[in-house]
């Protein structure tokens, strides 16, 4: 049967979110801090949006007579998600290979969205990739399409959408009596992995015209090219999983030589070429912090928002929960978006677990620039 016209508004496998208030993580950061709730996508994340625009524009591309698609992605984690919740809003099917440390929890997600198979091959993500390219889609050529899990155009196009959605939700400046112009943020803070969430970004902050910032080779004689951008981007890493970082040191691209941090959905050991091109840019700072930060963080954010992420979602939280951190940056009326990419490698027994293992959270309060916080025990 062939695929039901794109245009079809159920087949959009993603939502707008919502983007709301938080006076908690406000008073603790020193400024304004406003959540993108893409942990509300229907796959738990983010990836809902480039996945599955990635997975429209292909189904547009094909050919008239092509046989329906069979959709083929290797993720162990949140892409994987992605792209079994797009292809069952198209009534497609959709395999999924995941490496050999994906855990049993995650598979069962797999299984339970309605993944056609969930097959586990190789030790890492490369291997599991290989054995999906080599032994899948090279017997599958006539329907099988292959789904990349960041480094694609139609990916970072499909990301940029959170910002475009800012646009209209964006409060009014009360400078206005609250009728004028919508605030144009000052920061937006979003977690890194192989880059495609950071890339999609700054690609709508260019879109909105909040980004003014310089690239490279930007500027030539007799000419000025902004070096301050209106909206700036915090890409937050966790340590052991920094491949952006390192590579920004480097001043080259690197793959990390092995991966130790717990935030397992930033693990990608090697950034995708256009994150290193956009994470060089003037106005994108680079911030590398503790699987002890990103996993109080997540902790958290239950008591204080009642939402559950994962502790690669907390990578970006924390930012927020470092005492005037982003306000010391901003300053005090500044506002700042936090991307709440959401996740699904999260439960009740895994918050426990980082609870007993790395305390319940930061409690503070930014005053006037002065600092007062301490690390909670419990919560």
């Amino acid at each position: 049967m062939a695929p039901a016209p794109l245009s079809s508004p159920p087949e959009q496998p993603w939502i707008m979110t919502p983007l709301v208030p938080s006076p908690t993580l406000s008073r603790i950061a020193g400024c304004n801090i406003l959540l993108k709730l893409e942990n509300l996508q229907p796959s738990g994340s983010f990836k809902s949006r480039g996945i599955g625009h990635y997975m429209l524009t292909a189904l547009a591309a094909r050919a008239p007579n092509a046989p329906p698609p069979h959709f083929y992605a290797s993720s162990g984690g949140n892409a994987g998600l992605a792209c079994v919740y797009a292809a069952r809003s198209l009534q497609l099917p959709a395999t999924i290979v995941v490496p050999e440390t994906t855990t049993a929890f995650m598979q069962a997600k797999l299984r339970a969205a309605g993944a056609t198979a969930v097959i586990q091959r190789g030790a890492s993500w490369s291997e599991a990739d290989a054995y999906l390219r080599r032994d899948l889609l090279a017997n599958d050529a006539a329907a099988g399409v292959y789904v990349p899990p960041f480094d694609d155009g139609a990916i970072w196009a499909g990301n940029s959408g959170c910002i475009e959605e800012l646009r209209d939700q964006m409060p009014y400046n009360n400078d206005n009596g609250g009728s004028g112009a919508r605030i144009v943020p000052d920061g937006v803070v979003c977690a890194v992995g192989g880059g495609g969430l950071l890339v999609g970004i700054v690609e709508g902050l260019e879109r909105n015209g909040w980004w003014g910032g310089s690239t490279p080779g930007g500027s030539s004689a007799g000419t000025t090219t902004p070096t301050t951008p209106t909206t700036q981007v915090f890409a937050v890493e966790t340590e052991g999983a920094e491949s952006l970082a390192k590579s920004l040191e480097a001043g080259r691209v690197v793959s990390l030589e092995s991966i130790s941090s717990i935030a397992t959905s930033l693990v990608a050991t090697r950034v995708c070429d256009r994150a290193f091109e956009v994470g060089g840019r003037d106005g994108v700072r680079s911030v590398v912090l503790s699987d002890a930060e990103a996993a109080r963080a997540a902790v958290s954010l239950v008591a204080d928002e009642r939402l559950a992420v994962e502790v690669a979602c907390g990578a970006a939280l924390a930012l927020a929960y470092r005492p005037g951190y982003l306000g010391g940056i901003v300053g005090r009326d500044g506002t700042v978006v936090v991307i709440v990419c959401g996740g699904s490698n999260v439960s009740v027994a895994k918050l426990a677990e980082w609870e007993e293992k790395y305390g319940g959270g930061v409690e503070g309060e930014a005053v006037d620039g002065e600092v007062e916080a301490k690390v909670l025990a419990g919560r």
